[in-house]
């Protein structure tokens, strides 16, 4: 007589769901202070050329000068399209110029080498690739060519270390989408020739706004090179050989929501009374904290970068490593459907060409206490998930 294993029994259901289950990767979570009534002052039904317009706009600019701790001879633009629309004006604009080296380990900054490579077509590319969950050789990037990757990888949750690989005396410019790792990370400006994010990610805030930064090796680079190739109106910087300031000022090169400013900047405003970046960078670590070390306490989940060191305190990824799980993409789908039809997390499967599991947010705008009642449900929602299979 064979002995049968006795059938799985179905998990208890949590009781308590977080306050705010929302932990999408972008649009991020508000701030846990925001409220629609907090924006009754914005500049609505006015032109953002009128001198209310342009004071909100250049607070949003100066805003975020003052809590990224942005150098002061560095510009600073809002523009449109987010933070694609940003990176595509400094690949466009500046590249060409010497060789390039692009650094992709998730799906943005593989999309960065399709620009380079297939639009742009440029003939001196050198392409260090990564698999998900790992880096590139980072001592081995030429820095007398221009550069460009992710700080942090968001479809990966893979980033950087630090910015000691970077070459502080650099024939070319480092041109970073930085747009998962602005006020969740430290980001040596003096490393940083063009920097980029968008508001929807780690503040929180509304999408189409991006936001572009230069240096003064980059103005540099804009007001001695002229591309080959035309450039449409959206994605100019210069005329007659010259930075057009005026986009460094407030005055958008299209028209910006004055809703979304004002919220951008009801955003500071909590990064401000959480401290500045360092509160900020620290809501995010204890945040991503509770995941790892949920991860480590259990032999059915991980994290998917392997480097405890380029963990992101953001878009924290993980994968399901149980032998039993057969499709792993529509386990973790499955997953993802039961946490968001109870109410504990929305959002939260991986990217869609990243691999199987879920990605969890991590941002400042997150409360570390969310993550804390996230758990239980997340063991609920596996063991339910398995006892089904």
């Amino acid at each position: 007589m064979t002995m049968q294993e006795p059938a799985a029994r179905p998990a208890t259901q949590p009781v308590a769901v977080p306050a705010n289950p929302r932990f999408s990767s972008g649009p991020c979570a508000k701030p846990p202070t925001w409220t629609p009534e907090a924006l009754a002052g914005a500049a609505l039904g006015r032109s953002h050329r009128a001198a209310v317009g342009k004071a909100r706009l250049k607070a949003a600019i100066e805003g975020s000068r003052e809590v990224l701790g942005i150098p002061a001879d560095y510009r600073i633009g809002i523009v449109p399209a987010s933070d694609t629309g940003a990176v595509e004006m400094a690949l466009w604009s500046l590249l060409g110029a010497r060789g390039v080296e692009m650094l992709a380990w998730e799906s943005f900054g593989k999309g960065w080498v399709t620009d380079v490579v297939k639009q742009l077509k440029l003939d001196d590319v050198v392409v260090r690739e990564a698999d998900y969950g790992a880096l590139p050789d980072l001592s081995a990037v030429d820095f007398s060519r221009d550069v460009v990757f992710t700080w942090n990888g968001t479809t990966s949750g893979v980033r950087v270390p630090d910015g000691d690989w970077i070459a502080a005396e650099r024939e070319g410019l480092t041109i970073c989408d930085a747009t998962s790792a602005a006020f969740a990370q430290d980001l040596p400006w003096d490393k940083l020739d063009v920097t980029t994010f968008s508001w929807q990610k780690v503040l929180g805030g509304e999408a189409a706004h991006g936001m572009l930064i230069l240096s003064p090796r980059a103005v540099e680079r804009l007001e001695s090179y002229t591309p080959p190739w035309p450039l449409p109106k959206i994605f100019r910087l210069t005329k007659g050989a010259k930075l057009i300031e005026g986009i460094f000022e407030g005055a958008t090169i299209n028209t910006p929501s004055m809703l979304a400013v004002e919220d951008y900047l009801l955003a500071l405003d909590f990064a401000r009374a959480q401290g500045g970046l360092k509160g900020m960078i620290a809501r995010a670590d204890a945040n991503a904290r509770v995941l790892h070390d949920f991860c480590a306490a259990r032999d059915w989940i991980d994290n998917l970068a392997q480097d405890p060191a380029t963990r992101s305190n953001t878009s924290v990824c993980l994968k399901f490593t149980d032998p039993r799980i057969k499709d792993g993409a529509a386990f973790a789908k499955a997953v993802a459907k039961r946490l968001e039809e109870a109410g504990a997390a929305y959002d939260i499967g991986a990217y869609r060409d990243a691999p199987a599991g879920l990605r969890i947010w991590c941002g400042g705008t997150v409360e570390t206490a969310d993550l804390e009642a996230l758990l239980p449900w997340l063991d609920w929602a596996f063991e339910a998930e398995i006892a089904s299979a």
